[in-house]
């Protein structure tokens, strides 16, 4: 799989520049273990963390093998999908453990792809606990919910395939509230997202936001043009940190996890 993350992306930079050096030169060493630091980190995290449940290994494995290419090519998409989507490990754990925190009964899920993080959430969640997750590509809802059916914990679930501002108007309107709200769909929607959750009853008084992929590769601290994610993402991370009505903090796991909080 091709690197996402930042410090994946520095490990195999690294990797080619070690690669390229010759043992002799006297920057090998200090390159060798800088691959070393960067590319054993994400490995190490991994087998530091409490393994995840056979549901959700069953979820990775199907994602990995299915031919994302073929359906974008087939038109069955509004957006390129691929398995590199999935959420993981560590940050699936990771959700868990703030739905744990949280006590959050009710959480929604804004973009799900295949539902690796909604299903680790739904995990966490007490008996009658629910997710509502936001899908707008009809396949991949699909694809998800029959894995949701393979699992302890998929009853949980209700999947919402509708383009997400739409479906979040519509549980405002009915007066929903949720605990816990976990942001992952198209990054140029991302502050529209917020708002919304902000400005209705949507997101409840202690309630938790947390948005997905907010280092962007490290597009957004990187010099040069970042691509239209990158924008947007370091657009929506400027837009949070001047908003008074939040405080946040960005966690660099995987590729960058926001948690914001109202004030």
């Amino acid at each position: 799989m091709r690197p996402v993350t930042p410090i994946g992306i520095l490990a195999a930079k690294l990797e080619r520049l070690t690669q390229q050096a010759s043992t002799s030169d006297p920057i090998f060493a200090e390159l060798q273990q800088a691959y070393e630091l960067a590319s054993g980190l994400d490995a190490y995290l991994d087998r530091c963390t409490s393994p995840e449940s056979p549901g959700l290994a069953k979820l990775v494995q199907r994602t990995q093998t299915e031919d994302w290419t073929k359906h974008f090519a087939d038109g069955a998409t509004v957006r390129p999908l691929e398995s590199e989507m999935l959420s993981g490990h560590v940050e699936g754990q990771m959700l868990k453990f703030l739905v744990h925190l949280t006590k959050a009964r009710r959480v929604l899920e804004i973009g799900m792809f295949t539902g690796y993080s909604a299903l680790a959430m739904a995990e966490a969640l007490p008996k009658d606990g629910e997710v509502v997750a936001c899908e707008v590509d009809p396949y991949a809802a699909e694809f998800a919910q029959q894995c949701f059916a393979d699992s302890a914990a998929g009853y949980k679930i209700s999947v919402r395939v509708a383009p997400a501002l739409e479906t979040m108007q519509q549980l405002a309107n009915a007066g929903e509230a949720f605990d816990l709200v976990f942001i992952d769909a198209d990054k140029a929607g991302y502050i529209d997202y917020l708002n919304l959750l902000l400005e209705t009853s949507l997101l409840a008084a202690d309630g938790l936001v947390c948005a997905d992929n907010t280092l962007m590769q490290g597009q957004p601290y990187l010099s040069g043009v970042p691509s239209a994610n990158g924008a947007a993402i370091a657009q929506f991370n400027q837009a949070v940190a001047d908003d008074p009505r939040v405080e946040q903090v960005l966690l660099p796991l995987r590729d960058g996890l926001t948690l914001i909080r109202r004030v």
